[in-house]
């Protein structure tokens, strides 16, 4: 069993599971009742996603300095008591069944995904690689 971090949008994997939309915000233009049909997420999370002041640290980051500065920022929102209930939750699901967990941004590198990729693995997840 393991939790998977993917590109919401993208084509599902074999036995992924439940798919998780850490975002702030629902994809644009696209009903409802379509989000799971499209490979968007089956269940709305964003307790997870950056403050949406924090989000924008992190699209407009184009140096390594701007992308420390979101990072801290994000694994500092994470850091409290809900979002780290919610991680410790969720690295324990991720030893009894499958799920992912993601976000909408192409390139992970740059993507709070890959901070949550980190706290996930931090809080003894089983990831898939």
């Amino acid at each position: 069993m393991t939790v998977r971090i993917v590109q919401l949008g993208s084509d599902r994997l074999e036995n992924e599971g439940t798919r998780i939309g850490t975002v702030r915000r629902p994809p644009r233009g696209v009903p409802k009742a379509e989000f799971a049909s499209r490979n968007y997420y089956d269940v709305w999370f964003p307790n997870l996603a950056p403050s949406a002041e924090t989000m924008k640290l992190g699209q407009e980051a184009s140096t390594p300095a701007q992308w420390t500065v979101f990072t801290k920022k994000y694994r500092s929102e994470m850091s409290t008591p809900d979002a780290s209930h919610t991680l410790e939750l969720l690295a324990a699901l991720s030893k009894q069944s499958n799920f992912s967990v993601g976000c909408y941004c192409e390139d992970e590198a740059h993507c709070h995904r890959s901070i949550l990729r980190a706290l996930l693995a931090e809080n003894g997840a089983a990831l898939d690689a």
